[in-house]
Order: C-alpha cells, then structure tokens, then sequence
C-alpha cells in the first residue's frame, strides 16, 4: 500500500492573514512561491553589498522618475508573492501602500544570486516570465556576472544575454542609463 502525500498550497490572501496573525517571527525571511511558503536563505555580506550598490546607482541615476523596492513583496498572481532583491517601480504618489506592486507596475526586476542560483534560474525566472515581468535581470555574484532576461512567454524569456566585466548593462526602460558589471558586482 503507498502512502499519498497532497501539497497543501497557499494563497496570498492565507499567507497575509497568517503573518498578520503572527504565525511567522518577525525575522524569519520567507517569500510564497506557487502557494508554498519558501524559507530564504541568509543574506551573506556579498550579496548585501550588491544590493546596496544597485540601490545606490538607481537612486542616484532615475531620482524621481522610479520607485526603488529593496527586498519588499510583489504580487504576481493568487498564489505567488515574493520578495525579489530590487525592482524599478513606475512612480505612484502612494507608494504603493494601497497595495504591493503588481507585474504592470513593474520596470525591472533584479534577483542577487550567490548560493541561490539554481533555484532563481529554475523556479523564480519562469515564474517572473509567466506573470509577464518585462525584464529580469538576475546578478551571478560568484561569476560576477548579469544575466539579462526579457521578452517573457508563458514559457520563459525568449531574449538572454550575459554580461561580464567590461560589459555595460542598460535597462529597457531607461535605455541612456549605462552601468558597467563592476559597478553591480564590485
């Protein structure tokens, strides 16, 4: 006789209710991925660094002209509610607190990968691609690398590109703004 197992799968409006209820410590970092809660990992200071570096170069290049999510929540669809590195929002003058950003609100979306790539690649990335996220940019901190990801299908991106050191990057919706790989990853 086999055993079957059922996933039980969550949807945001649960996963919101339990952290309002206090069901996860405050500290505990954890992102609703397909309807399952997914524990992160620990941010490592390579990664952080990285952060604050985009952080810096976006605040000081686009001013007002985009919002600037640090590891904040996006909603992409019933089920899926994660918290990617960085996003280039289109300006609101709420800020968003009238609710998470949704796919359309979104101008670039950038994922910091250092033990995660594996699963940033396999998981995360198609499911940006179906919910229609235009561009992703998902940074290999161990390579010292920036994968481009645009043109999203159901399927996946169907535009990839890879940039090294003494590449630059711009993104697509602000085509003027050039930034070398060296000052993303160090």
């Amino acid at each position: 006789m086999s055993v079957q197992f059922v996933r039980r799968r969550f949807t945001v409006a649960q996963y919101n209710q339990m952290a309002a209820a206090g069901v996860f410590q405050e500290d505990e970092r954890l992102e609703l991925i397909a309807g399952e809660i997914i524990e992160t990992s620990p941010i490592s200071m390579v990664h952080a660094a990285c952060v604050k570096r985009l952080n810096r170069i976006f605040t000081r290049k686009l001013g007002n002209d985009a919002i600037i999510g640090i590891q904040d929540p996006i909603h992409l669809d019933e089920h899926s509610e994660p918290e990617p590195d960085v996003v280039l929002l289109h300006p609101r003058p709420d800020f968003y607190v009238a609710g998470h950003p949704e796919p359309e609100d979104i101008f670039l979306l950038i994922e910091v990968s250092e033990t995660s790539l594996a699963y940033d690649r396999e998981v995360k990335l198609p499911l940006y691609a179906r919910a229609g996220i235009m561009e992703v940019w998902l940074v290999n901190a161990r390579e010292e690398v920036v994968e481009l990801y645009r043109q999203p299908t159901p399927d996946g991106f169907t535009e990839t590109r890879r940039y090294r050191k003494g590449n630059s990057i711009s993104p697509l919706a602000f085509p003027d703004l050039n930034i070398v790989v060296e000052q993303i990853t160090g």
